[in-house]
């Protein structure tokens, strides 16, 4: 087998639809899940697994490795991190599209485990609309930053947020105070979060996000 051949991904699919061509380098499963979790910030490995409880240690050895061949990812040895490249940002608008439908079917349940990349990208698919406004969240060691102006919402990874208010917890505990029945004043009276600032501000926040299907 020659080098050229080594270096060509496994054809899953032997057709010329494009479809099929993008499922023959990121459809295995997993491998979409993993770009999830690198679409804010490069990571190192067990930071990626953090994210995926679900995943074996040699099964996202695999993936990555895939991923990277597909030119998708980028190792950094030195780092020990692992990043997107532009084809790998590129998978952004798959994934939100992939939540937009997700809304329209039944069986999702938004308590089971969701990481702090996979609310943030919900959040940027459930936003309704609302004034201009800033907001913080920190997942212990992953900290987020969004901005929404003119109906766009821009999500950054921030070590430290700095925003009017900041929401402190796991991916479950902020997805329920976004998309759950309960008052955030109360889930902070609970300990489920934490937060600081501007409690009634940062309620007016997370009420413009549904998991409700758009009309």
């Amino acid at each position: 087998m020659t080098k050229q051949a080594k270096n060509q991904p496994r054809i899953r699919y032997d057709e010329g639809c494009l479809g099929a061509h993008a499922l023959n380098l990121v459809g295995d499963r997993w491998a979409l899940l993993v770009v999830r979790e690198l679409v804010f910030a490069a990571k190192r490995f067990g930071a990626i697994r953090a994210g995926l409880p679900g995943v074996t240690a040699s099964v996202l050895t695999g993936r990555l490795a895939q991923l990277e061949q597909a030119g998708v990812v980028t190792h950094d040895p030195q780092a020990g991190t692992y990043g997107l490249t532009d084809a790998g940002h590129g998978l952004l608008p798959v994934l939100q599209a992939l939540c937009r439908w997700a809304l329209t079917v039944p069986g999702h349940d938004p308590r089971r485990f969701i990481s702090p990349s996979a609310l943030m990208i919900s959040m940027g698919v459930t936003l309704r609309a609302g004034p201009d406004a800033s907001a913080g969240f920190a997942f212990g060691p992953e900290a987020f930053q969004m901005h929404l102006q003119s109906g766009v919402l821009r999500t950054t990874a921030v070590a430290d947020p700095q925003a009017p208010f900041v929401l402190r917890g796991d991916g479950n505990a902020l997805a329920a105070a976004v998309y759950g029945p309960q008052p955030l004043a109360a889930l902070v009276a609970s300990g489920v979060v934490q937060a600081s600032g501007d409690l009634d501000r940062a309620q007016r926040f997370i009420d413009q996000f549904s998991l409700q299907p758009r009309d």
